[in-house]
C-alpha cells in the first residue's frame, strides 16, 4: 500500500438521502482506474457514521467486486467494540481484506481501555486491523507495543500529526508494523511524515481529482520538490484554508468537488451540510487551478 495513494471513496447518495449503489459503483471504478495503493470504503470520507448495516454491506461488497483482488480493500468500522464487531462480521462476509478501526464514540478513555477496545474487536474477527488514532484516541509507545502483540492488529493510521510522538511510536513497534499518514489533506504533511519513516498516506483529493493526487504522489517519491512545492502552494494550501472554514468540510467539500467533475455522488447526510454557492464557486476556481497544474481538464 506504500506504492500508491490510499484512496477513500465517497459514499454516493440520491438527492433524497438514500444510498445510490450504482453511483457508488461508478465512483469506485473511477478511483480504481487511477491505480491507488489500496481502497478504504465506508471510512470517514465515506460517511461511515451515517450508514446503517445494510448500506454498509452494499458499500463494502461493491468495492470488493470492483477491486477484484487488484488492491487491498480496507473497510471502516467503529463505535464501541460490540458494534464494531457487527460491522466487522459484515465486512468479512462481503470479502474485505482488512479493517480500519475508527476512533470510538464520544468518551475519552485511558490507555488500558484503548488497548482493550482493539483486543476485544480482534478476538471477534479474522480480518487484520489497522488502528486509527485521531480525536480522543492517542496511543502511547507502551500501548503500541501492547496492541502490536495482538496477531491481527497490523498497523496504525495517525491523524494527530504530532511527529515527535509518532516517531516514538514507530520506534516502539515491530519492523513489520504498518504506519500511515492519516492527517486531513495528508499531502500537506507528507514530506514531514516521510522523515519519521511514514511514507504511506491517505488522500481525500484522490476522491475527486486523482490526476492531482497522483501527480503529487509521484513527484514526492521522485524527490521533485519544485512540483510538490507548486502543488502545495497553489492548490493544497488554499484547499485547506477553504476546508477549515466550516466544520465537516473535510467531507462535504470533497463531495462537492466530485460533483463539480460530474461524478454521481450526491449530497452529504446530516449532520454534515453541503457548501453554499459562494464556497462552491471558490472551490471550482481552485479545482481548475489544480487540474491546470497537472494538465488535466475540469
Amino acid at each position: 500500500m506504500a506504492h500508491g495513494v490510499l484512496s477513500f471513496p465517497l459514499t454516493a447518495f440520491h438527492d433524497d438521502g438514500s444510498l445510490d449503489p450504482d453511483g457508488f459503483r461508478a465512483h469506485v471504478a473511477a478511483r480504481l482506474a487511477a491505480a491507488p495503493g489500496g481502497v478504504f470504503p465506508a471510512c470517514g470520507t465515506g460517511e461511515f457514521f451515517s450508514l446503517d448495516e445494510d448500506e454498509y454491506r452494499q458499500v463494502v461488497a461493491i468495492t470488493v467486486e470492483e477491486a477484484a483482488g487488484r488492491v487491498p480493500v480496507v473497510a471502516g468500522t467503529g463505535y464501541g467494540w460490540a458494534q464494531a464487531a457487527r460491522f466487522a462480521r459484515i465486512a468479512e462476509e462481503a470479502g474485505a481484506d482488512a479493517l480500519l478501526v475508527l476512533p470510538h464514540y464520544l468518551v475519552a478513555a485511558p490507555q488500558d481501555g484503548l488497548a482493550a477496545q482493539l483486543e476485544q474487536l480482534a478476538a471477534r474477527t479474522r480480518l487484520p486491523l489497522v488502528a486509527y488514532q485521531r480525536g480522543q484516541v492517542a496511543y502511547t509507545a507502551d500501548t503500541v507495543r501492547r496492541i502490536a502483540r495482538v496477531p491481527n492488529v497490523i498497523g496504525l493510521k495517525d491523524g494527530h500529526s504530532d511527529l515527535d510522538r509518532l516517531q516514538r511510536l514507530t520506534l516502539a513497534a515491530p519492523e513489520d508494523f504498518l504506519f500511515f499518514n492519516g492527517a486531513a489533506t495528508a499531502e500537506i504533511q507528507a514530506r514531514a511524515y516521510a522523515t519519521v519513516g511514514v511514507p504511506a498516506y491517505s488522500s481525500a483529493v484522490h476522491a475527486f481529482a486523482p490526476e492531482i493526487a497522483g501527480a503529487f504522489f509521484h513527484a514526492l517519491r521522485a524527490g521533485d520538490r519544485d512540483t510538490t512545492g507548486k502543488l502545495l502552494r497553489d492548490f493544497y494550501v488554499p484547499l485547506v484554508e477553504l476546508r477549515d472554514r466550516v466544520p465537516g468540510y473535510a467531507v462535504s467539500l470533497v463531495k462537492a468537488a466530485a460533483r463539480l467533475r460530474g461524478e454521481r455522488v450526491g449530497p452529504v447526510r446530516a449532520p454534515l451540510t453541503d457548501p453554499p454557492p459562494a464556497d462552491l464557486a471558490e472551490l471550482k476556481a481552485l479545482l481548475t487551478t489544480g487540474l491546470d497544474l497537472v494538465g488535466a481538464p475540469l
